[in-house]
């Protein structure tokens, strides 16, 4: 259910129903007969999409309890961790405007630092924004405009936008965005052209985009910052102006802050057998290409050219990749891997790869684990062949 101003606005003028949901320990049906009682069907149905979206938002806001979304509202929008990251850089360099702000996740850490201006075409966007505002005690610092961002014309600030990957809403459309996410810039809303010129224009700002969408060689002297946040890329900013270092491309790890930039092309690792550790880099890692400098920065080695995993000897002091301590190396070979684990000692097996096409769940189902410790089974290609390598988390890891 898409939730538009005006229930929204019911809903805060009569919190009780949250109340009631919040009270009650029955089956959901039967809250739903008594919430009717006294409210109207579309308010209880707002009221627990909104809750149920509430509890959704918890992984993403420290206050989700308290701020108001629709469905996709709440999936576009930037994680607390990330959007603190992001207005570092602008705190006490004037006003940010925030273009296509959504409900608000950035432009609420921006206004910490600053007055912002958040605009969006969305109305309910809008009204959240401005409450989730109020939520973090950041409303006085932020006013909230409704309306298109292309009829803007100040250019005196600092922007943020974050654009619209759905299909484009009419404007003064009251519903948000429905239908597949986009990765091509190109179709988002505003689309690149519009971007580009908004990087002339600006002396300075930051454009969000899917890590996965095809940014790559479409803004030229810009910095691009791949975030990740608890071992998930999150996003990909593309700096510019007076906030960038040009040219330049940045791999950060949240909620660590550690950080790496540089070009990818500046180092190449060296290719080495497998050591005593496995070291698989972090997604932010490998989007930005820094994986060759990581690897020279650190001394440690690609096991193969085609292979995101690198090897070494000791474990390094970094959050921007997780060790792993080698027990055994296996062929590739489902037969072998049975047989190792049904004679081991391991009962909890976690299984990963990159690049090796494996049906996890389905090796799970046909593995026995009789004892009582914890693996990791990796799937690498190494000097060329696909291997299965037996490792175990050491307990000095800089993320344990």
């Amino acid at each position: 259910m898409n939730l538009d101003p005006a229930v929204l606005r019911r809903l805060r003028a009569e919190p009780e129903i949250f109340d009631q949901i919040a009270t009650w320990s029955g089956p959901e049906l039967a809250l739903q007969d008594r919430l009717r009682t006294t409210f109207s069907a579309d308010l209880v149905r707002g009221a627990l999409t909104l809750v149920e979206l509430r509890r959704r938002a918890a992984v993403k806001f420290s206050r989700a309890a308290g701020m108001w979304f629709d469905r996709v509202g709440l999936e576009q929008s930037t994680a607390e961790a990330v959007a603190q990251h992001k207005a570092q850089r602008f705190q006490g360099r004037g006003r940010v405007w925030d273009l296509c702000c959504g409900i608000g996740g950035d432009a609420i850490q921006l206004a910490r630092g600053g007055d912002v201006i958040a605009v969006d075409r969305d109305a309910t966007a809008c009204l959240c924004a401005q409450w989730n505002a109020e939520t973090y005690e950041a409303a006085e610092r932020l006013t909230v405009l409704c309306t298109d961002v292309e009829t803007l014309s100040d250019r005196a600030s600092l922007v943020h936008i974050d654009p619209d990957r759905r299909p484009a809403r009419p404007v003064g459309s009251t519903s948000s965005a429905s239908g597949r996410r986009s990765l091509k810039l190109e179709e988002g809303a505003p689309g690149l052209e519009t971007l580009t010129r908004l990087m002339r224009e600006f002396r300075g700002g930051a454009i969000k985009c899917s890590p996965a969408s095809n940014f790559g060689g479409k803004f030229p002297g810009a910095e691009v910052e791949l975030v990740s946040l608890e071992g998930e890329c999150k996003e990909a900013t593309i700096w510019f102006g007076e906030l960038a270092e040009p040219g330049l491309w940045r791999a950060t790890a949240l909620p660590s802050g550690e950080t790496l930039a540089g070009d990818p092309l500046s180092a190449a690792a060296p290719l080495a057998p497998l050591g005593r550790y496995l070291i698989d880099p972090d997604p932010a890692l490998v989007r930005s290409g820094l994986i060759d400098l990581y690897a020279d920065r650190l001394g440690l080695s690609r096991l193969d050219d085609a292979e995101e995993y690198l090897t070494g000897e000791a474990i390094p002091a970094s959050h921007l990749a997780q060790p792993f301590e080698v027990v055994a190396q296996l062929p590739n070979n489902e037969r072998e891997i049975r047989d190792y684990f049904r004679n081991s000692d391991v009962g909890t097996l976690e299984i990963k790869c990159r690049r090796i096409p494996i049906d996890i769940e389905g090796l799970r189902r046909k593995l026995t684990l009789p004892g009582r410790g914890a693996a990791v089974l990796i799937f690498a290609r190494i000097e060329g062949r696909a291997r299965a390598v037996v490792c175990r988390r050491p307990e000095n890891s800089p993320d344990a």
